[in-house]
């Protein structure tokens, strides 16, 4: 039997874990088992650079400590060997940098994944990791907000460059031409 400091160590991981995954956008279960010190160290050099934190931790510490944090259907997925990384601050990054080396690294193997709080499967895990990063993300919707903008401001230079041609100061002007020569066109037809 662990001594009373052994087991008031324990309890305070669990509830410090249990409080990161009430907070947690995201959590990504992965083996680990193979991999070598040098691709271990890269994955967690990448982890730490996207401010995801990766670590293994007792299964049993763990469980307890997502059941305290209300995280349930997550027994398979701490099974064996397990490593935990979740973000506080983004939903795709721990999927994402997961993904991306369990390409990489054959032995590296993700299990599934936690996202608001309940158990994901692999495959949601791979299409949390398929999003696209935010900085692409602002970018489409940037643009999707400045075509219409562009496509209007085209439009109006054209406009105004037939008014040029056409010695025509006022652009209404060359809206009352164009209609003119197209009933005329129109009335030529048979």
């Amino acid at each position: 039997m662990p001594s009373n400091k052994i087991l008031q160590e324990k309890q305070q991981i669990v509830a410090n874990l249990a409080e990161d995954f009430k907070e947690a956008k995201a959590i990504v279960f992965t083996e680990y088992r193979g991999l070598t010190v040098a691709q271990d160290t890269e994955l967690r050099t990448a982890m730490r650079k996207a401010n995801v934190r990766y670590q293994v931790i007792k299964n049993s510490l763990s469980s307890r400590a997502l059941a305290d944090a209300g995280i349930e259907d997550v027994t398979e997925l701490m099974k064996g060997p397990t490593a935990i990384a979740y973000s506080k601050d983004d939903v795709i990054d721990p999927a994402k940098i997961a993904k991306q080396y369990a390409d990489k690294f054959e032995k590296f193997i993700i299990k599934g994944g936690v996202m608001e709080g309940k158990a994901i499967t692999l495959d949601a895990v791979n299409k949390l990791a398929a999003i696209p990063a935010r900085e692409v993300l602002y970018a489409q919707l940037v643009g999707g907000l400045i075509s219409p903008i562009a496509s209007l401001a085209m439009i109006l230079n054209a406009m105004v460059e037939k008014a040029n041609e056409a010695e025509i100061t006022e652009v209404a002007a060359l809206a009352v031409a164009k209609a003119n020569t197209e009933d005329a066109a129109s009335a030529e037809a048979p």
